[in-house]
């Protein structure tokens, strides 16, 4: 079942003791997304938990969130603060990781559970994606994607291999992968949704560039509004952690305008 997803989603990385005010500032404000992860290294998840239950007291409802959460492996934890046994089986890391992100968030199921990077060899990672397909078979996750895959053979193969298909991908988005340019295509013909991270601090020579800044003059908006604005276009949703009000603002202001086939073309042109 593919659940429908915000065209822009809220990153909660790195906000730490922050994390329930921005949340809570950030679905007030219009956000109806939410990036999270088990992962205490870089997330506080439990903070994203305490902002649900905040935003309970405006009215706004669980039912009407989009919440994603992460499996993360253990090679991307802080070896002091792994939310899981790592000594136990990978099965059982994966149901103890989803169990302490439902006591975090405060929530039965989750919209999104993604593996955070893939494992090898490749029978680990089926291994753990088996484990995330009895989740969601259980009713615990409407959705599975994966993380950090930018081997397109490789996704290919969870692909093929898998019962519970993979529906979101989500990556850095950067020169150094090609903008994932046939990954996407791949994805787009595959009904997976592809997410961006690091979709601002990545690209600062498209943010600086002349298309862009021409661009910004026209329809008064800053260059960051153009290129989240052309993201959408491409039917990419982008992971956003704005930490102002005013950012945030500027952020969900990106639907007012369009651009013409002939930007997003032109855009596109600095991504070659």
């Amino acid at each position: 079942m593919l659940v429908k997803m915000p065209s822009l989603l809220y990153g909660t990385a790195w906000k730490e003791l922050r994390t329930a005010d921005l949340v809570e500032m950030a679905i007030c404000a219009g956000f109806r997304g939410i990036d999270t992860a088990c992962q205490p290294k870089h997330y506080h998840e439990a903070g994203v938990g305490e902002a649900l239950v905040r935003l309970a007291v405006h009215g706004i409802k669980r039912e009407e969130l989009f919440i994603q959460t992460k499996f993360t492996p253990i090679g991307g934890h802080d070896p002091k603060r792994i939310p899981y046994d790592p000594t136990s089986p990978l099965e059982t890391q994966v149901f103890d990781s989803f169990k302490r992100s439902q006591e975090n968030l405060k929530t039965h199921y989750i919209d999104s559970l993604v593996l955070h990077s893939p494992l090898f060899p490749y029978e680990n990672l089926v291994r753990v994606w088996g484990a995330m397909e009895e989740i969601y078979r259980t009713g615990g996750a409407l959705q599975l994607g994966i993380s950090n895959c930018y081997d397109l053979e490789l996704l290919k193969k969870l692909y093929s291999n898998s019962v519970v298909k993979p529906t979101i991908v989500q990556n850095r988005f950067y020169h150094e992968s090609d903008y994932d340019s046939e990954l996407r295509e791949w994805c787009d013909t595959h009904g997976i949704v592809y997410q961006s991270f690091w979709s601002l601090t990545a690209n600062p020579h498209i943010l600086n560039s002349d298309v862009i800044g021409k661009l910004s003059e026209k329809y008064t908006k800053t260059p960051a509004q153009i290129w989240y604005r052309y993201l959408s276009h491409r039917g990419i949703i982008p992971l956003i952690g704005s930490t102002s009000p005013h950012h945030i603002a500027q952020d969900l202001e990106i639907f007012t305008f369009e651009l013409t086939h002939e930007e997003v073309k032109l855009i596109t042109t600095l991504l070659e």
